[in-house]
């Protein structure tokens, strides 16, 4: 017997970048030095995002086989799930997760692209192989012609994941069937939503997954080399992501020859600089050839003339995840998922006002409602659900009285809204509408490239109306004003971006007008959120005179004696809100 205990015990430790921002290296780090010390044979291994990212850091202690899932570890507590769990054989009952809420938040999802998330290490190819990984590349390209796996694709209904939608294997075929060579494949991983992080968590915690769909797709398509053109601000991505390529080199599943057959091909990584607009196609394309992303005119489209003017196959991380599972398991299996116009699942990103915020999986056709209500836990602070952002700033707001709309493009796009690439932001009662397309458009105008001309002029002046609106100073005609520019922005700019970058504003003008005619006529923001239209008072019942509200206040709006009420002088609040942060009896109001 080796130290206190000789059976089989793993612990993994999610240490992606959610993981690692809540400590999780310091945890894995605690485990592993432990054990070590005590001479304790157990494995300690990194794994990327389950999903559960309200949980961080998650440690899973797999002991003789049995799996118990801790959350919110810190290395402080490591020492007692030692001593009781893996030595003992007994559970920190306090700090494992509840199997109903597990449940709670697992049991609507259906993991497909998600598969190996949190399950095995990211930076193993071992873990990969010994999960399936790369048998359906063997299969592709040892049972199927080209065109067999193009079929394949075809028939599984798959679109792509990056937010338009389109059949992906029809733009897999017509980029076979381009003249000219040689052709590319390109992986898309410039997201760049407010909210969305799909894509990171994927690359993060599954990189071969992403290699092997995009290796499948070249093959399918007579590509010899393909391109991951990812944002520079996903480090350990990239990090995992040469790490694996790398691997995949050293097994001879990149280069000349793959898996012995006439086929060669290789990947390479292109680091974006963080424009909003290289998530575009066209405009990503003109970055990875060294030039300002900007889209271009469409046709010729990508599969007929993409990178160096040759012929190039575009799909994001979302989409190429999907295509291993497929090709293993079949078109049939993936068509069975979702809805007839929507086959298969949708990661999204789950966040905002929520409970159980982080990365789901889900299939196609599931209602908002069910999202949010029971894989989400509903929302927090017992306030109400008041609607939600879905497709970032090219999307739009969804309210709370279409919570039963299925989440599928076609559904999804009559609301005005689209799924996009899959963040999904929750908002509550609490939240302002106004102020939220605003928010939105202010992104999406710093976004534009500029080159056309209502998105670039466009943009600003409707960002200028709403900054009016929430600053007190807007009237009805404003309102007309927003909706014919933004129908003059859809119908004129040539991309993507500016062609839904009204939807925040058109959404919420359907749906929430009320909150634009109170803005202008009342001059309330009945959310409390845009500060020229609310004022703080101290309710002089409930305040004590203590002066804590005096010595705080930047810049001595507060007046009073101690212990005697005090007063607010509303011409010099700058609205701050640091008299009700250190206020002790809630006597600062806002209204």
């Amino acid at each position: 017997m080796i130290g206190d205990y000789a059976g089989s015990c793993v612990i993994k430790v999610g240490i992606a970048s959610c993981g690692i921002a809540a400590g999780g290296s310091k945890v894995l780090g605690t485990f592993a030095a432990q054990l070590n010390s005590r001479g304790i044979e157990a494995t300690v291994k990194p794994t990327g995002c389950i999903g559960m990212c309200y949980q961080e850091v998650l440690a899973e202690v797999i002991r003789d086989n049995r799996p118990v899932l801790y959350g919110k570890v810190t290395p402080e507590r490591v020492e007692r799930i030692i001593e009781e769990h893996v030595i003992g054989g007994h559970p920190v009952e306090e700090w494992v997760l509840p199997q109903d809420e597990v449940d709670g938040f697992m049991s609507r999802q259906q993991r497909i692209v998600l598969r190996n998330c949190g399950i095995i290490d990211p930076e193993s190819i071992e873990d990969y192989i010994d999960s399936g990984g790369y048998r359906a590349l063997e299969k592709a390209l040892g049972k199927l012609t080209p065109l067999g796996v193009i079929d394949e694709i075809t028939r599984s209904g798959l679109r792509g994941r990056g937010g338009a939608g389109f059949a992906t294997g029809v733009k897999w075929l017509n980029t076979r069937k381009a003249g000219g060579s040689p052709k590319y494949v390109i992986c898309n991983a410039d997201e760049g939503d407010p909210g969305a992080f799909m894509d990171r968590s994927v690359l993060e915690s599954d990189p071969h997954t992403v290699l092997e769909g995009m290796l499948i797709a070249g093959y399918a398509i007579g590509a010899g080399q393909g391109i991951i053109y990812v944002r520079a601000e996903y480090p350990l991505a990239i990090q995992r992501l040469e790490k694996a390529l790398a691997q995949a080199r050293d097994r001879k599943l990149l280069g000349e020859g793959i898996l012995g057959h006439k086929f060669d091909f290789n990947l390479n990584i292109r680091q974006g600089a963080g424009a909003f607009v290289c998530g575009e196609e066209t405009a990503l394309i003109m970055s990875i050839e060294g030039k300002r992303g900007m889209p271009r005119l469409r046709p010729p489209f990508p599969s007929q003339s993409g990178l160096w003017g040759r012929p190039t196959n575009i799909n994001n991380v979302e989409t190429f995840a999907n295509v291993p599972w497929i090709m293993q398991h079949g078109a049939e299996g993936y068509a069975r998922l979702g809805t007839a116009g929507s086959r298969g699942t949708k990661v999204f990103a789950l966040a905002g006002s929520i409970r159980r915020g982080g990365l789901i999986e889900v299939p196609m056709g599931i209602t908002i409602r069910e999202i949010v209500e029971e894989i989400g836990g509903g929302i927090p602070g017992g306030l109400g659900f008041k609607g939600i952002q879905l497709g970032g700033p090219s999307g739009g707001v969804i309210p709370a009285s279409l919570e039963d709309t299925p989440v599928d493009y076609e559904s999804i796009n009559r609301t005005g809204a689209i799924v996009g690439s899959g963040g999904m932001i929750v908002m509550d009662e609490s939240a302002c509408m106004v102020d939220i397309a605003r928010f939105f458009l202010n992104f999406t105008q710093e976004e534009s490239c500029g080159k056309c001309t209502f998105c670039r002029i466009g943009t600003r002046r409707m960002l200028e109306t709403l900054e009016r609106i929430t600053g007190g100073e807007g009237n009805e005609t404003d309102l007309a004003v927003l909706e014919e520019l933004a129908h003059e922005i859809k119908q004129s700019s040539l991309c993507g971006l500016g062609q839904t970058a009204p939807n925040p504003v058109l959404t919420t003008l359907k749906y929430f007008r009320d909150e634009y005619i109170e803005h202008i006529n009342a001059k309330k923001c009945r959310a409390k959120k845009c500060q020229a239209l609310i004022t703080y008072l101290i309710k002089p019942d409930d305040c004590p005179g203590c002066g804590l509200c005096i010595k705080y206040c930047p810049v001595n709006a507060i007046t009073g004696s101690r212990k005697q009420p005090h007063t607010i002088d509303a011409a010099k609040c700058i609205r701050c809100g640091l008299c009700i942060s250190v206020c002790r009896k809630d006597a600062v109001t806002v209204t």
